[in-house]
């Protein structure tokens, strides 16, 4: 009866990962200063229906402005911080937080499209990876969430429509014009 009951358990943890910059927040680029932090319509609602139907958030972001030299990870963690406050939901918001540093060009460990931290975390709080998903507005997000072997969406609300994104077509994504109308959806 025990293991039966641990089995379901796993069976239904679920968990989504989220991009930062163009799903969370407008996309400024290589954004070091959290006075600029400016949250995308619905995004604290989204996360407040995400939380309330049993869904682990983490956070996903790659930063190349780090590994440029054009601001730290401290900095990277105060607009993380920000962001928490504005969105209101309390903190610490995310079960995880996975910050890429790693500039093109550099030696990848986490920078998405590597489904590393997706993989880490789904192993660490025993995850089950057909309840997953990775919702972000670029084909590194894709890619990742490809690459991990969980579901993707994708949103509307960054620089580009990945729509326009042959990987979208290819594996049928389903696009959101924000990550709020996503939210709408889950169950």
């Amino acid at each position: 009866m025990e293991i039966e009951h641990q089995k379901l358990k796993i069976e239904n943890r679920r968990a989504l990962f989220l991009d930062r910059d163009g799903t969370l927040i407008i996309d400024k680029v290589y954004l070091a200063d959290p006075e600029g932090v400016e949250l995308i319509p619905g995004a604290a609602a989204g996360l407040q229906r995400a939380r309330a139907l049993g869904y682990q958030l983490f956070l996903f972001t790659n930063q190349s402005g780090i590994g440029r030299g054009l601001h730290t990870l401290e900095d990277t963690l105060r607009v993380n911080a920000r962001m928490e406050e504005l969105l209101g939901l309390g903190s610490p918001l995310f079960t995880g937080v996975g910050i890429a540093p790693e500039a093109p060009g550099q030696p990848v460990l986490y920078r998405k499209p590597s489904p590393r931290y997706i993989l880490e975390q789904i192993a660490r709080h025993r995850l089950n990876p057909k309840l997953c998903w990775m919702v972000g507005d670029s084909a590194a997000d894709i890619g990742s969430a490809l690459a991990a072997k969980i579901n993707v969406a994708a949103v509307r609300t960054g620089k580009t429509d990945p729509a326009t994104l042959p990987e979208v077509a290819l594996h049928r994504i389903p696009v959101f014009p924000s990550f709020a109308e996503f939210a709408a959806t889950l169950v």
